[in-house]
């Protein structure tokens, strides 16, 4: 099993969208048993005062169609290095903050999520900037790519 978690800086926007978004992307393909798919923030604001996901957030993923479930923000923990297979950050600061968290990368698990693709960069956050459908479109695109790296790795 691939265990995968997916962090910003609130866990209330990126992280979950991205969360449910490869949730949904697994289930279609048939290998949602093969995965274990959690989000995280580095911050621990948002889990001190029980934040669900952001509206606009759930709102992007119900105009798509992805499928959700109630979700409050957690902050990233230095356990969670050794749970996780794989550890992506949405953008570089969001990077910083996971190894000041976790440690080093010993084992080459902390990516961001778009270093998949053909065009690494970072993912907006629509906190700031409100453009979630942009946000929707890279993640979409970052999980997909992720996906097909896994399988190529299973299939060499």
């Amino acid at each position: 099993m691939t265990k995968v978690l997916f962090v910003c800086l609130g866990n209330i926007c990126r992280s979950p969208m991205a969360e449910f978004i490869f949730k949904d992307i697994v289930k279609k393909k048939g290998l949602e048993k093969d995965f274990y798919i959690d989000s995280a923030a580095t911050s621990g604001y948002n889990e001190r005062y029980k934040e669900c996901m952001y509206q606009e957030a759930k709102d992007i993923l119900k105009e798509y169609g992805v499928p959700f479930t109630e979700h409050y923000s957690r902050q990233i923990r230095k356990e969670d290095y050794d749970k996780f297979d794989y550890i992506l950050g949405m953008e570089e600061e969001n990077i910083k903050n996971i190894l000041k968290i976790v440690g080093k990368d010993t084992k080459n698990k902390i990516f961001k999520l778009l270093d998949f693709t053909e065009k690494p960069r970072d993912i907006i956050d629509p906190w700031y900037y409100g453009n979630f459908d942009a946000t929707y479109y890279d993640i979409t695109y970052g999980c997909e790519m992720f996906l097909e790296n896994i399988l190529n790795k299973e299939n060499s």
